[in-house]
């Protein structure tokens, strides 16, 4: 089967899963040809107990659209992840992960998966777009940031909303030109 790259990025309100809740999360379903195949995203309702890090909610401040984009309708956890998790298996191929930073995005949604689903279609496939651009510029890691990109990864890049989905999209793009060029 050929492998389907899910681009997602997560909007949260703290560091780390459990203390602190995934508030939205969007997945672009990417070929390797940067066809757009299927888009998912949900906002989800907060977990119990849990409260959002004052740092996180400081930064929120200064993002009230977003924030007000990643509270619309929240759905239970439960139902959106179950969802998605269909959502990945219908997918036409093998779902690998992409993010931006992987780290942080992945635990996230494994961990909701794991929890609210039971299990992860993702297996443990995940591909870090920046791990990716430090092979392919040859520099440091904390120097391969989208700054430091070649202008011609962010051609036809959509602009980065902080809206989970709209943010997937981008990082799909990118990665989908990124992949591109390492396989020229």
């Amino acid at each position: 089967m050929i492998e389907i790259y899910v681009s997602t990025d997560i909007e949260v309100d703290g560091p780390i899963p459990g203390p602190h809740s995934m508030l939205s999360f969007g997945s672009a379903a990417y070929l390797a040809d940067k066809t757009l195949i299927a888009t998912f995203s949900a906002n989800l309702e907060l977990l119990p107990g849990a409260s959002g890090h004052p740092d996180t909610l400081a930064w929120w401040d200064k993002h009230p659209e977003a924030w007000q984009a990643a509270r619309r309708d929240p759905r239970p956890p439960t139902e959106a992840m179950q969802e998605y998790a269909s959502w990945l298996d219908a997918l036409p191929g093998l779902p690998v992960f992409v993010g931006y930073p992987v780290a942080f995005d992945f635990l996230f949604v494994y961990w909701y998966l794991m929890r609210f689903a039971g299990r992860s279609p993702f297996s443990h496939s995940a591909l870090d777009i920046k791990t990716m651009a430090m092979v392919m510029l040859g520099k440091d890691y904390r120097r391969s940031t989208k700054r430091h990109m070649p202008k011609r990864w962010m051609d036809g890049l959509p602009p980065h909303t902080h809206v989970a989905l709209d943010d997937a999209i981008e990082q799909g793009a990118l990665f989908c030109n990124m992949l591109a060029e390492s396989r020229r």
